[in-house]
């Protein structure tokens, strides 16, 4: 027995309560326009696919395969720790993506609005509502998976939290990837 065991118990409370405030900012983000017209446009169809996205990675089943660990009662508990801290690592690491994407969205409706200025969209502003368009694309091209994992992994150490055991970027992308979108 190593005597890290309520370190790891910490450590997953903690990225699990960071989940839930992830879930809980991406459940709260709209996902209907005020105008039907603006339904299939390329903001509003983005917050609807991270509405999704955030109910998949909520509701995906745990991986529950604890390998038999030697050594007695401490040594499974720590087994089962780990594969749980990379559970919630890894849809920490989702939900946080998820996040990024909604809030590009979101900086998009800002702008579209400001270029509609209340009015509909037409022939005299469709060149700065493209430009719009451009911008969410060029900004979710941007949210990648390696600097998702630094920050969060920077933002951990920052507050203090022990990271001695974190799983790598590599096998939280691994755990995501066995996870089959059924929506």
């Amino acid at each position: 027995m190593d005597g890290l065991n309520e370190f790891r118990t910490v450590r997953v409370a903690e990225v699990l309560s960071d989940f839930r405030t992830l879930q809980y900012y991406i459940a709260a983000a709209p996902t209907e326009p005020p105008h039907n017209e603006d339904y299939y446009t390329e903001g509003w169809a983005a917050l609807r696919q991270c509405a999704l996205d955030g109910q998949h990675i909520l509701n995906c089943a745990a991986d529950v395969t604890v390998p038999q660990a030697r050594g007695g009662e401490d040594e499974q508990a720590k087994a089962e720790l780990k594969q749980v801290l990379l559970d919630a690592i890894a849809r920490r690491h989702e939900a946080q993506k998820i996040y990024l994407r909604q809030a590009a969205a979101q900086r998009w409706i800002e702008y579209r609005e400001q270029v509609l200025q209340g009015q509909r969209p037409s022939s005299s502003n469709r060149r700065q509502l493209r430009a719009c368009d451009e911008q969410l694309r060029g900004e979710l091209s941007q949210i990648a998976d390696e600097s998702i994992y630094q920050e969060l992994q920077t933002s951990d150490i920052t507050m203090g939290r022990w990271t001695a055991e974190d799983p790598s970027l590599r096998a939280v992308l691994r755990w995501l990837r066995a996870r089959p979108l059924t929506i």
